[in-house]
């Protein structure tokens, strides 16, 4: 519920929990006061656009973890029978969160203290309102029991990016304990490009979490007040923050401050926007502003299919040819994905990406359908560990338009080939950028970095599916350069026996060397 509230010529719409957060509850200011909690830039933003499951990426000190804890706590002392728990990544910061809750409590009206909100505990991080059969706690990630065996109407999970111990049981405990009319807030700074706060974000529309990014400026604080040297002119970079963000000179002379004094961190710590705040550990094998160029470039799909487990930019056209390259994985939930990536032969544009968790057979059904969908497209899959049985399972459907190398079926990533794989993909991505349509892909190469012993991979707590898909796709097209699209022979022998199958001793179909065409 909203309430259209007037201030001059400006009318906005602020929800009556905000007009009581403004009316009852109390901050400490910088300045060591008590004042009001009257909710910032973010905070607003937060509040008009939040959901029952909220994911929050942000730069240091803006105030969330601040303001989540004033609305549940106005819920909680509004709404019997409420429990709320917000879980922070340490103790300390854990018992600072109390002090701030406890300090709404301890400054409300002495009546409300007394009536309704007598407290019956109010210590070891824990305020029980017994008339109305509500609580408010605060925890640690690192005391496996938090919240086990309750009922959570309000779950705030404070900077995740941080917690310890193993971080995708704990967070599935609690969010288990929430109901579906519950709220859960999941919050953090970034803290590099891995682990369960980097996936939840980047999987968030398909776990049905609404994003929120919150970059430095949206802090009044972070602006150089005292004039000093002469403004130099503002750099490209600069320049495009001032265009995009509206920065002032006083921002941009913080920023500078900033840059100097924390380096590579500075994008980390004080985020600017959702991709690049994720630092790879690692140096990344993959030119970087030609991954921002190319991110910047990317388009909406114009067709989402199953969930958007496909997602098409470049719908099949008549005479064209297609390559698709497969990189499976077994199929369970917690696993890997499997990825298949469409280009156009002739040009390498990207045009089309499956991605999910495909059991063996249903993603070689998957994969004859997208085949014959864009014109009987040459299945480049990846025969290493689980590509085995996707190609079985093909084989099995009589499907034949499926790449051969050295009289094999599929395509082997090997000590030697995966290199010259990955440079290749490197060397596309910095001279073709606009090939590249899927920002998944691109910020799987945000994260693909290089390490000690030379080799190169995902970082810790990140995927490559959709990199090395992509790479077997064009390892693929370079291999067939200069191979012309001609009939080939198939004996049936080779083929499985089926009612209702031809019975010729061959049949002849459209097909690229060296495979054939798919069983319709």
């Amino acid at each position: 519920m909203t309430t259209p509230v007037t201030s001059g010529n400006a009318i906005s719409d602020v929800s009556v929990r905000d007009l009581l957060i403004q009316a009852l509850l109390k901050v400490r200011s910088k300045t060591r006061g008590l004042i009001p909690l009257k909710p910032n830039r973010a905070q607003m933003e937060f509040s008009r656009n939040h959901t029952k499951r909220s994911i929050v990426l942000k730069a240091r000190q803006l105030g969330i973890t601040t303001y989540v804890a004033a609305r549940f706590f106005v819920q909680t002392v509004t709404q019997p029978g409420t429990v709320t728990v917000q879980v922070a990544h340490d103790q300390e910061s854990a018992e600072e969160i109390f002090k701030i809750v406890h300090r709404f409590w301890e400054n409300l009206p002495k009546g409300m203290q007394d009536g309704a909100l007598l407290t019956s505990r109010a210590n070891i991080r824990q305020i029980v309102f017994p008339r109305l059969d509500s609580e408010y706690r605060v925890a640690t990630a690192a005391d496996a029991n938090a919240g086990r065996g309750m009922t959570i109407h309000n779950l705030h999970c404070s900077e995740v990016a941080r917690w310890p111990g193993d971080v995708e049981e704990t967070l599935a405990s609690l969010r288990t304990a929430v109901p579906e009319d519950g709220e859960i807030v999941l919050e953090s700074t970034p803290n590099g490009a891995g682990g369960v706060f980097y996936e939840e974000w980047q999987r968030a529309e398909e776990t049905g979490y609404s994003r929120h990014f919150f970059p430095w400026w949206y802090g009044d604080e972070y602006r150089v007040l005292k004039k000093g040297a002469a403004f130099e002119p503002p750099s490209v970079e600069e320049e495009h923050l001032i265009q995009q963000a509206g920065l002032t000179e006083a921002q941009i002379a913080w920023r500078r401050t900033k840059r100097a004094q924390l380096r590579g961190l500075a994008g980390q710590e004080y985020a600017e926007d959702p991709v690049s705040c994720f630092r790879a550990s690692g140096e990344c094998v993959f030119d970087l502003e030609a991954i921002e160029r190319a991110l910047q470039a990317c388009s909406e799909p114009v067709e989402t299919r199953d969930n958007q487990h496909l997602l098409v930019w470049l719908p099949p056209q008549v005479g064209k040819q297609y390559l698709i390259g497969v990189d499976p994985a077994g199929g369970g939930s917690e696993g890997d994905y499997s990825c298949a990536v469409v280009i156009e032969r002739s040009t390498g544009l990207q045009c089309a990406e499956l991605h999910g968790h495909f059991p063996p057979r249903e993603l070689a059904v998957r994969l004859i359908e997208l085949a014959n969908s864009y014109n009987q497209g040459l299945l480049v899959v990846e025969q290493n560990n689980h590509g085995h049985a996707v190609l079985a399972h093909l084989r099995m459907e009589g499907c034949t338009n499926v790449f051969r190398d050295g009289g094999h079926d599929g395509w082997l990533t090997s000590a030697v080939s995966r290199p010259a794989m990955i440079e290749n993909l490197a060397a596309v991505l910095a001279l073709e950028r606009t090939i590249f349509h899927s920002p998944r892909l691109l910020n799987e190469c945000r994260t693909f970095v290089r390490h000690p012993d030379g080799s190169s991979s995902a970082a810790a707590g990140s995927h490559d599916d959709c990199v090395m898909a992509m790479a077997i796709a064009l390892a693929a097209r370079q291999k067939l350069a200069g191979q012309v699209w001609r009939p080939r022979a198939v004996t049936l022998a080779s083929l499985p026996l089926q009612a209702g199958r031809a019975t010729e001793d061959t049949l002849t179909v459209r097909g690229e060397t060296p495979a054939s065409g798919c069983s319709p």
